[in-house]
């Protein structure tokens, strides 16, 4: 049965708006579980735009099913997850101008740097995913680096203009999920995937996990973060 995380930063966008102590991303992860999410995702950003440190320990502390920290491969985040400890921890690219997280990692052209990453961060016995692209290469690549999962960036095929790229893209991202499960890597997916756009995942046993934070948040703004987060499940799992 396919499994739903569910990112909370946007909470922590609205709170920090104001540099005030409300909405807290920390009870709206409690609300996201007991309504059935099966894991809680953070970005801790190199500018603490949104997530903060503080955010991030009491995650640890209270979230019951599965905590994911989103980071860069930096020195800082290393210490950081070392000491925090999260269920698993997702690389991704970041850069400071960015609205939000653009694109997959570049794992085949810096293979070296984030295998001797990974290691250290498997040292610790943290589990490590790796989001990208859906492109062989750069999956293969996380194979390599000793990545356990791979997150397949569905930010291109959510962008898509009209049905017939949706389709072709979408192809793309199973085309993908099945690579990587023939090496034996496990399969998450996620970026830009909203109420409509995940219909087409239903049903395809490739995607064991799906990462979703701004439509169930931009949702819950309506009806509640239980209401958005249970009408998601329904969608994903039918």
């Amino acid at each position: 049965m396919p499994r739903l995380e569910v990112n909370v930063d946007h909470v922590a966008t609205l709170r920090q708006a104001r540099l005030i102590d409300e909405p807290d991303p920390v009870s709206a992860a409690a609300l996201a579980e007991l309504a059935g999410a099966d894991g809680i995702i953070v970005h801790l950003r190199e500018d603490r735009r949104h997530i903060q440190d503080r955010d991030l320990i009491l995650l640890r502390r209270t979230v019951k099913t599965r905590l994911n920290l989103e980071m860069a491969a930096t020195q800082e985040m290393l210490i950081i997850s070392r000491e925090v400890k999260p269920d698993l921890v997702t690389l991704v690219p970041e850069k400071r101008q960015e609205l939000t997280t653009e694109g997959g990692l570049e794992v085949a052209g810096n293979l070296a740097f984030l295998k001797d990453y990974i290691m250290q961060l498997k040292e610790e016995d943290l589990e490590v995913s790796l989001f990208v692209d859906p492109v062989l290469s750069q999956i293969e690549a996380a194979k390599e680096a000793g990545a356990a999962w791979v997150e397949l960036h569905t930010g291109t095929y959510a962008e898509a203009k009209s049905e017939a790229e949706a389709h072709r893209l979408f192809g793309e991202l199973l085309d993908g999920a099945r690579h990587a499960r023939s090496l034996g890597l496990r399969v998450k997916c996620g970026h830009g995937l909203n109420y409509r756009n995940i219909k087409r995942f239903r049903g395809h046993a490739e995607f064991e996990e799906f990462s979703i934070g701004h439509a169930i948040i931009a949702r819950a703004v309506l009806v509640g973060i239980e209401r958005a987060v249970r009408e998601m499940i329904e969608l994903i799992r039918g």
